[in-house]
């Protein structure tokens, strides 16, 4: 075998140079401080958990994206995070499940895909979001939302788009007024997830179509959505969109697309993803979900998972740099009184060093700083 080059790394995996590394920290940094003010605290999962136990949280086919080891103590499988939502989870069944609800829980840090996407080509991947378990409720969403647009705000992003969808809507449309046998459920809500009009004819299902048409901005679709005779079923469902969408209050770009699925296979009424200008793809995605307790028991939960990256690349996070250099016997005093006052101050160490060298932006001259 080979020997591996220096500095080579896994596919999918990379270093964070300066100044994208500290962007990253202070992004984080903002997200997690704009989601506490809305009274969520932070909990921190572990990296890796049993194979096993992890599986079990994910609810999904999750299980095939995750990179596994052998621990030398346990002797176990064990699997890295690719996902901190369902530790999460496995944290308000078990270690707080005593605590009252609803139960606002945050986190941020990174998680390991076994498997990149075409959009996305990092396996590492820095997670933050939040979680607010005990309810799933209208009021509950327009808080979450509130909180995602806040935090995205707060982290540079303008433009700020919120994508709904309605997961569970074919499902409740088939066992109520627009009847599908069972096993024609799944496949009707691909091909409306496909917008494939003459797929949906041809499995009998005309009464779906409307729903195709009805995507796009809110005012809109919510109009159009109104207009589907579904003798009331859709009512409840769409006054709660319109009363989120009030709440949001202009601070962020509506739409709705009813039947989107892909990626909400297990949120159950309400899906939302995350866009902003100029930063391509999806910033975050969330909704309404169930956590799942010892006792076999559901418990309603809702919350977001945003991407840190995106915002990395996309330039926001970066600070203006002040770096200040400090010559060979420059008072103590004085250096410490510059950094208190923001300044980062870069000491030489021998009579060799120079500010341009040591990539410096200005310089201490008669006391005081001065630009390059």
């Amino acid at each position: 075998m080979s020997k591996i080059p220096p500095g080579l790394l896994p596919e999918g995996l990379r270093d964070r140079l300066p100044p994208e590394a500290e962007a990253a920290a202070r992004l984080l940094h903002s997200i997690m401080d704009s989601v506490a003010s809305y009274g969520y605290e932070r909990v921190s999962p572990p990296l890796a958990e049993f194979e096993e136990g992890l599986i079990g949280q994910l609810k999904s086919d999750g299980a095939q994206d995750l990179l596994r080891i052998i621990d030398p103590v346990s002797r176990r499988t064990l699997a890295l995070r690719p996902d901190i939502t369902a530790q999460v989870g496995r944290i308000a069944a078990t270690r707080m499940a005593g605590r009252a609800r609803p139960l606002r829980l945050a986190y941020g840090g990174d998680v390991l895909k076994l498997r990149a996407t075409q959009l996305r080509p990092e396996r590492q991947l820095l997670q933050a979001g939040a979680e607010l378990i005990g309810s799933d409720s209208v009021a509950a969403a327009s808080e979450l939302l509130s909180m995602a647009v806040d935090a995205l705000g707060d982290a540079g992003v303008t433009d700020i788009t919120v994508d709904l969808t309605l997961p569970d809507l074919v499902p409740t449309l088939a066992a109520g007024p627009f009847p599908l046998d069972a096993d024609l459920v799944e496949t009707v809500r691909a091909e409306l997830d496909e917008k494939d009009a003459g797929a949906i004819t041809a499995l009998g299902a005309d009464s779906y179509l409307p729903l195709i048409h009805a995507a796009g901005p809110l005012d809109m679709a919510m109009e159009r959505m109104r207009a589907i005779d579904a003798g009331g079923a859709l009512q409840s469902r769409l006054d709660g969109i319109a009363e989120i969408a009030g709440k949001l209050n202009g601070r962020a770009t509506i739409t709705l697309d009813p039947t989107e699925r892909h990626g909400f296979e297990y949120q159950s009424w309400l899906g939302f993803s995350l866009f902003g200008s100029g930063i391509s793809g999806e910033l975050g995605r969330g909704g309404s979900y169930t956590i799942c307790h010892s006792d076999g028991t559901e418990e309603a939960a809702m919350g977001f998972s945003l991407y840190l990256d995106p915002l990395v690349d996309a330039g926001l996070g970066v600070k203006e740099r002040k770096r200040l250099f400090v010559p060979l016997g420059t008072d103590i005093d004085l250096s410490s009184r510059l950094r208190s006052e923001g300044w980062r101050t870069v000491a030489a160490l021998s009579n060799d060093d120079t500010a341009e060298a040591l990539d410096c932006t200005h310089q201490i001259t008669n006391g005081a700083p001065e630009p390059l």
